[in-house]
Parts: C-alpha cells; sequence; structure tokens
C-alpha cells in the first residue's frame, strides 16, 4: 500500500499537461493558477477530472474558502526577496509579476496547478487501500499534511504543492479526510480548515489556558477571528487588535477588549500585561507586542501581513524568557480537536461572503480589501449527471 509520503511525492511531481483535455475523458471546472502574476493567472475552465490512485479518495468540492495562502502563492510573497507588507506586494504584482523560484512554501510551486487549501466536500471514490466507507460521508481536507509523520516538521500543503480544491473535484490522501457530522452547510464547513486550523496550532502550541491574558493581531481576518473564539473556548481573556469599524463584531465572537489598529498597544494595555500574543499581523508593531508580553510569554505567528521584516531587541527575548513560535506544520491533534469543536457546537462559522467558483478574482479582490470580518468561500458548480 502507498504511504502518505508516496502519495503526495507523486501529487508533487505534477506534469503540466496533466490538464490537456483527451477526448472522452471526464471533465471538470476549475480554476488554473498558470504562474506568478496578477488575475489574468486564474484561468476558469475545463480540465481533466482526476482519479482516486492507491491509498487516495476522489472528492467533489462542496465549498472552499479563501485565504492569504493562495493569493500570496500566487503573487509570490514567501520569496525571501519580499519584504513589503502583503497589501502593497498585491497591488505592484496585479501589474504583472516576474516568475519566483521561491515564492512558495519551500518546494518550487508546481505551475500550473489548482489552489484552493479549504475543502468541504463529499467523498465520491476511493482507490486502492484506502477504506471504501468513506465513499458518501461529507468530510474536511486536512490541508497541511505530515509526510514522513508528526515527529517530524517536515510538511507541505495542498494547494500550495499540489493540486487543491478550487475546482469540482480533488484527489488527497484518504488519511487527511475527516468525516464530520454537524448541522453546518457546506459553505459554513468549507470556512473552516486553513483559518481555524491555523489557529488552533498556533494556541495549541502557546499551550492558552484558562489562566492566560491572550492579546490576537488582525482579529477580523480569518485566522484572527478563530482564534478569538478558540482562545475563549479555553477560557482565556482575549485583546482583539481590530479596525474600529469591525469592533462590535469581534467583541460579539467572544473578545473581552478591543483595540484599534492605530492605538498605542503598550500605553492601552502596559508593559508585561500578556501573557500570550497570536500574532499574523507584524510589520511595525512588531516591537510593541514584544514590550506587552510579561516575562515567560508566548508568541506565537504563522504570517506576516503588515511586513515580514521587523525590528526587534532581542534582549526582552532572552532577558525576559520569552518563547517564540514559528508554526506551519501542524501538530497531529490540531485538526481532529476542530472537527471535535464543530460537532459539540464549541465555536460558530463566520461566513462573510460567497462566490461562485468562476468569480474567484473578484472575491479575491474583496479579500484584500478587507472590509469583512471571517471568511469568504467559493462554491464549484454542481455537477451534472
Amino acid at each position: 500500500m502507498a504511504t502518505v509520503q508516496d502519495i503526495i511525492r507523486r501529487q508533487t511531481l505534477l506534469r503540466p499537461d496533466r490538464f490537456t483535455l483527451i477526448p472522452g475523458q471526464p471533465t471538470m471546472k476549475a480554476v488554473v493558477t498558470t504562474g506568478n502574476g496578477g488575475l489574468d493567472r486564474l484561468v476558469y475552465r475545463d480540465v481533466p477530472r482526476p482519479v482516486a490512485g492507491e491509498g487516495e479518495v476522489l472528492i467533489e468540492v462542496l465549498g472552499a474558502g479563501v485565504n492569504n495562502t493562495e493569493i500570496n502563492t500566487r503573487l509570490g510573497w514567501y520569496s525571501s526577496s519580499v519584504t513589503e507588507d502583503t497589501n502593497s506586494f498585491s497591488a505592484d504584482q496585479e501589474r504583472g509579476a516576474e516568475q519566483k523560484e521561491d515564492g512558495g512554501w519551500g518546494l518550487p510551486t508546481p505551475w500550473p496547478f489548482i489552489q484552493g487549501t479549504d475543502c468541504c466536500g463529499r467523498v465520491v471514490a476511493a482507490g486502492a487501500g484506502a477504506d471504501p466507507s468513506l465513499v458518501g460521508r461529507r468530510v474536511l481536507v486536512r490541508p497541511n499534511m505530515r509526510p514522513a509523520g508528526f515527529g517530524s516538521l517536515e510538511n507541505i500543503w495542498m494547494a500550495s504543492d499540489f493540486d487543491g480544491a478550487f475546482a469540482q473535484f480533488v484527489k488527497v490522501p484518504a488519511s487527511e479526510v475527516f468525516p464530520i457530522e454537524t448541522a453546518w452547510t457546506d459553505v459554513e464547513l468549507g470556512s473552516i480548515p486553513c483559518a481555524y486550523g491555523t489557529a488552533e496550532n498556533m494556541i495549541h502550541r502557546a499551550r492558552v489556558t484558562d489562566a492566560d491574558h491572550v492579546l490576537v493581531t488582525g482579529a477580523s481576518g480569518g485566522v484572527g477571528s478563530a482564534a478569538v473564539q478558540l482562545a475563549k473556548r479555553r477560557g482565556a481573556r482575549v485583546t482583539a487588535i481590530v479596525g474600529r469599524s469591525k469592533a462590535a463584531q469581534v467583541l460579539e465572537i467572544g473578545a473581552d477588549r478591543v483595540l484599534d489598529r492605530d492605538d498605542d498597544i503598550v500605553a492601552a494595555l502596559g508593559v508585561e500585561s500578556v501573557d500570550v500574543v497570536i500574532d499574523n499581523v507584524a510589520g511595525p508593531s512588531f516591537g510593541a507586542l514584544v514590550e506587552t508580553m510579561r516575562t515567560g510569554g508566548r508568541y506565537a505567528s504563522s504570517g506576516a501581513i503588515a511586513g515580514p521584516i521587523v525590528s526587534f531587541d532581542k534582549r526582552s527575548f532572552y532577558l525576559r524568557d520569552m518563547t517564540f513560535i514559528g508554526c506551519t506544520a501542524w501538530d497531529e491533534p490540531v485538526f481532529p480537536n476542530l472537527v471535535g469543536y464543530i460537532e459539540r457546537g464549541e465555536i460558530r462559522p463566520l461566513v462573510a461572503g460567497v462566490f461562485p467558483l468562476e468569480r474567484i478574482a473578484e472575491a479575491q479582490t474583496e479579500f484584500l480589501l478587507k472590509r469583512h470580518v471571517g471568511n469568504l468561500v467559493l462554491v464549484p458548480p454542481p455537477v451534472e449527471g
């Protein structure tokens, strides 16, 4: 039987000609991202329908969220040559971009390919060695995969390293599929995997408890709003940083206090007042976040949308025994935890908008305006026949 590592290795060695249509072959609608660049790189077209191989299942996609990672990968923002915040870089790159060999997450991005990190769907076929009882089940896909097992931090992502869910069908290793029983809609479930998994991983790694004061930056975004809910679920006291127009919505999902992103954070909270910082913003405010951390404080991050290059007084780090945690590889309990929270009604979805898959350019444009709280979700067209 093929191992997860075998399956993922096979899928990362994708052939560009796999999108060539052959007469009589089953097809599907998909958005193919053709390379680094602007919205014109998103091509909605017919492509061959994938077939589940050994150890894989084929899923009909019912809902797929929009995330920073798809946009950043398309633009090449992960390249070490990029020092700008994501919005400024996006504005420049939409006018045309050069290809960046290191613009992905480590492995070269397999252009052209299908993005889409989030997937709620229904299993329609199981390959050899995959559990046939999965067929017909509604599932979530864990997009962060650990091919060498959870004893290694080696990880790859669906839709960054191999084809994802911006399509009518996607095939994935059967081990990364989680059946779910809930009254949530397909769209609501489609908003969950990347944002909530990323937030849960940071909170898990930072060991948040009911004794902690947690500061969450970017609290209106998909990851930030998830982090507010997930920290409150653990009984923590949560201060959220968010634009003033969104403050009421963030308080409604559980924040105990809201600060405006233009506030003087140190003056508002005080030096050494916070146990844990959950930060995907970074940029110019990074130094102030560190100043708010208590001795022994924990800082967890999986992003840097306000800018990856920061000023950091290392004396604060070592003199106050702080812990800084980079969070890309998800720990083993993270995704099963999320499924349990949903099934027990311990968290709630925050769907800010829904778009047909063919309007992906409009959805990503709206996403970058950051006028919403929560997540935007794409819905593929129904499968005929």
